[in-house]
């Protein structure tokens, strides 16, 4: 009979921190215990603990930040790759505080980017232009630059947006027949940062999306997540022959 090696004893702490995280008597946004004060708890080197600390980082489970120690992470948000998501609904359902301001709103004629992004080849067609941050729990968990064809949807130039955002309000009102994903990721710019409350030039997963009814664009959106915050998820069968 073998007898099995002793783990190392970077990972026996590293075990001994991640059952705290994993059985939620740690949650997310929790302190972990300084270095200073593991090094004490488990008797062991600075560098031991810093090497328990960073594997815990690299599994996803805890957040390193400068001069402010290490935090329990939040569970990333999924969204499925094939289905046209509503943010209020994923987020309350999720347990999490909603809440949304609309940062920036025009109604105008739709410029050659506008165009662009709504697919059509040719003008002349008036946009509801909208730039949107949600939040979860206070948190910013989403940027939203969107566009409205107000030739599909022209009740959207009247409505205030008041009690839902937009993407829900559109979701509610007008059915769709046909949508378009594109994925990609991104370094934020400034203001994207700003709002977002990240680094300039974190990286961010940027979802672009155009639903359609009966081959008419309805609405273009992008999406802009904090990348170590959102994953994307697709489950999917074989194609059959």
């Amino acid at each position: 009979m073998s007898i099995a090696e002793p783990l190392p004893r970077y990972a026996e702490i590293r075990r001994a921190l991640e059952e705290k995280i994993l059985s939620g008597e740690w949650p997310p946004g929790h302190r972990v215990p300084s270095e200073h004060d593991l090094v004490a708890q488990f008797g062991c080197s600075r560098m031991t603990v810093n090497k328990a600390i960073s594997a815990l980082a690299a599994a996803g489970l805890v957040v390193r930040r400068r001069r402010s120690g290490s935090f329990v992470a939040a569970p990333k948000s999924q969204e499925t790759v094939l289905e046209v998501h509503d943010i209020k609904a994923e987020i309350t359902g999720s347990g999490r505080a909603y809440r949304y301001v609309i940062l920036d709103r025009e109604r105008r004629r739709a410029r050659p980017e506008d165009l662009a992004r709504l697919g059509a080849a040719r003008g002349p067609l008036d946009v509801e232009a909208l730039t949107v941050l949600h939040f979860a729990d206070e948190r910013p968990f989403v940027h939203e630059r969107r566009l409205i064809n107000l030739a599909v949807v022209p009740a959207a130039a009247r409505e205030a947006f008041a009690a839902s955002p937009p993407g829900t309000w559109l979701l509610e009102q007008i059915p769709w027949t046909e949508a378009e994903h594109i994925i990609r990721a991104e370094n934020a710019g400034a203001d994207v940062a700003h709002h977002l409350a990240i680094a300039r030039g974190a990286a961010c997963l940027v979802v672009v999306r155009r639903t359609f009814q009966a081959g008419a664009t309805i609405t273009a959106v992008t999406l802009t997540y904090p990348g170590e915050r959102h994953q994307l998820v697709a489950r999917f069968s074989p194609a059959t022959r």
